[in-house]
């Protein structure tokens, strides 16, 4: 039983951006046959000598490399066939940069790799050359996320001596027949770019939609009949940073729709979301239906349900828990999912076969639902980016709630014109109870597929107190510092689902308490656990609870005959994310709304008194809040917080006061409260 966030629609078959995880397992294979495949000695072309001595675009020290030259080309047959040509031109700037040298060409059934050949223009020497014939082809990156079987296969090729100040680059040529008429030119990465050119060749009466995202739009130059071409130039790096946005939510980038004459085509681009809901919505038509083994097992597990919520409720524990994560995506399998008979007699499927299958279980009870794409990355969708196949992921459903049903439980609702009330499920997430809905696909746009077509809409955020971590300690204090005591800490929402994620496989008690083990060492100086238990691990509609007991010796600081006591005992909320000496560039994302609370109270030693307390905190922002306090009630010391985060992101124009209210944290984090002998 997996424990899937996540799925993968098929995607793009583009090179991807270098540095990835899988490309760097790519080259740990090439090193295995490199010394069986010599580079062959060959010019480099002149489309790539010309740009070798160019100028290169602005960088700083840190950059590996620059891209000098690109180059892409499609040509659109009238049968729906694109062959399509890629260029590239690397210079390589720094030792890490060398795996720039290194070419990935992804392909499947639809596909074919026709030509692939890398250069190297090294600073002396004579030109290398690669070809074809030295590239290596294997199936390893398409298995992924529990992804069983697929077609995608990938061909790897090396460039030698991508090494600094020599220039590499490549040409790869495809032959592709699209499901549906679109192309995506990513023009802006992680290197600058001096020139990026994209030309489009339709046939005659053809006509395209091409929007630009994140950049500037730029009109095309007529290059030829029914012939236009794009350039873009001095285009900057993009350097990724810590919790920002998804790639594909700031990346320049034009997605170009390809609209044959009289729109007849089947597998024309996309004008809008609900052209692409309609296409969707035929390819899962029949795949709902259930057997009548698929009904049997609904009354089996609904008959002792009371209520419809009741039903809903075990339908979605059993396709979640008893549905194994097994991806088999071969041809349109990226994109359709299996019949809900297959799902059932197998126990597996990826998370539209879930959805799939969830669907058909619930209109046995009466319950109506549709599917709902979507990116597990928040912010690669907007309102504003054209309707296209590969922004998405993920499948979910939308269950269309029964009229009057009313339950706390059911958190994660939006309110449709003309569906009305849609509590939002993800089959696939098993740590996620029902009614609830992790803080990735909050505030969230998704793709709802109806019979009518599609309509693009914003998933619900659901309130902080839903998600975080309540910790509460009852504490002693001796004269000589040390303290001991009780620790109850209770976690829901995804703070409760990252825990029960992180202990599933485990199975000695001692390392249940690893996490808190970890907190502790990242808190105290010294401790000692006395006991620790765990509760509710298994139990999702409950909250997660750690309870412990600690020794935490020289806790307390003496300064003469004061004792410095730090009130805040443990849990660190403060962040060093935006104490970087380069300047912010883009928003910082939240895993989402929540809410965090500490009590914390300690009992003073005998013959000690309060001298002097830290100030009470209460910091508020847009977007989070900080509230702090610590008083004394007879011989306790009394210490308690909230910090609550009210929004998904932070834009760039507030990054500043995100940084101040860390600064904030961190000093009260810090502050003590001092105690001296009683007078008499």
């Amino acid at each position: 039983m997996n424990n899937k966030s996540y799925c993968s629609h098929k995607g793009p078959r583009r090179e991807i951006r270098l540095g990835s995880p899988l490309l760097a397992a790519g080259l740990v294979i090439l090193a295995f046959c490199a010394s069986a495949t010599p580079a062959r000695g060959g010019d480099a072309p002149a489309w790539m000598k010309a740009v070798a001595n160019a100028p290169i675009p602005a960088h700083d020290e840190k950059t590996d490399a620059v891209l000098l030259y690109s180059e892409d080309v499609l040509s659109v047959q009238a049968s729906g066939k694109i062959k399509s040509m890629q260029r590239r031109v690397y210079k390589i700037l720094r030792p890490s940069g060398k795996g720039y040298g290194t070419i990935r060409a992804n392909f499947d059934f639809e596909t074919k790799i026709t030509g692939i050949h890398g250069w190297c223009i090294p600073t002396s020497g004579k030109d290398y050359e690669v070809k074809d014939k030295d590239a290596m082809e294997t199936a390893l990156f398409g298995v992924l996320d529990g992804e069983l079987i697929s077609d995608v296969r990938t061909k790897l090729l090396q460039i030698p001596a991508a090494d600094p100040g020599n220039i590499v680059g490549y040409e790869i040529e495809h032959e592709d027949r699209p499901y549906v008429l679109q192309d995506e030119w990513m023009f802006q990465h992680e290197v600058p770019t001096r020139e990026a050119k994209y030309t489009l060749q339709l046939p005659p009466g053809w006509e395209y939609k091409a929007v630009w995202l994140n950049y500037a739009k730029v009109e095309p130059t007529p290059a030829g009949s029914n012939q236009w071409q794009w350039v873009v130039s001095d285009v900057k790096a993009i350097r990724p940073e810590d919790d920002m946005p998804p790639w594909r939510g700031v990346a320049g980038q034009m997605i170009v729709s390809f609209l044959p004459t009289g729109g007849s085509a089947q597998n024309k681009g996309f004008e809008n979301w609900s052209e692409m809901g309609r296409w969707e919505e035929t390819l899962t038509r029949g795949r709902r239906d259930a057997t009548p083994e698929i009904k049997q097992k609904v009354v089996e597990l609904t008959s002792g349900s009371a209520t419809q919520l009741a039903k809903m409720q075990v339908l979605g524990k059993f396709v979640q828990r008893d549905v194994r994560y097994v991806a088999i995506e071969l041809g349109i399998g990226g994109f359709q999912p299996h019949p809900a008979a297959d799902v059932f007699t197998h126990r597996y499927g990826d998370c539209k076969d879930k959805a799939t299958l969830m669907s058909s279980m619930l209109k046995e009870i009466g319950v109506d639902s549709y599917y709902l794409s979507i990116n597990t990355e928040r912010g690669a969708v907007k309102p504003e980016v054209p309707a296209n196949m590969y922004w998405f992921n993920h499948e979910i459903i939308a269950i269309r709630l029964p009229e009057g049903l009313q339950d706390t439980s059911l958190a994660a609702i939006y309110t449709h014109p003309k569906l009305g009330r849609l509590l939002i499920f993800d089959p696939t997430d098993d740590m996620t109870p029902f009614g609830q809905l992790r803080g990735a696909l909050q505030a969230n746009f998704g793709l709802l597929v109806t019979p009518d077509g599609g309509d693009l809409i914003e998933l619900p955020r659901l309130s902080p107190s839903l998600n975080g971590v309540q910790r509460t300690a009852k504490l002693a204090l001796s004269a000589t510092g040390t303290v001991s005591g009780d620790v109850r800490e209770i976690r829901v929402g995804d703070r409760a689902a990252a825990q029960r994620s992180a202990l599933k496989s485990v199975t000695k008690d001692s390392d249940r308490i690893k996490p808190v083990e970890s907190l502790l060492a990242n808190s105290l100086a010294t401790y000692r656990l006395t006991k620790a238990s765990v509760s509710n691990l298994n139990q999702n509609e409950q909250p997660f609870v750690f309870d412990y007991s600690l020794v935490a010796q020289s806790y307390a600081k003496t300064a003469g005959n004061l004792l410095l006591v730090r009130p805040r005992f443990i849990g660190n909320k403060s962040s060093d994310l935006l104490e970087s000496k380069e300047p912010r560039r883009f928003p910082v994302e939240f895993e989402g709304p929540s809410r965090d609370s500490d009590t914390f109270e300690i009992m003073l030693p005998d013959g000690y008194e309060v001298d002097d307390l830290p100030p009470a905190v209460n910091a508020d922002y847009d977007f989070a809040s900080y509230h702090s306090k610590c008083e004394v009630s007879g011989n306790v010391l009394r210490y308690t917080r909230t910090f609550e985060v009210k929004e998904t992101s932070v834009p760039l124009s507030k990054v500043d006061e995100l940084k101040k209210l860390y600064r904030i944290i961190a000093s009260d984090e810090r502050n003590t409260a001092v105690l001296q002998p009683k007078s008499h």
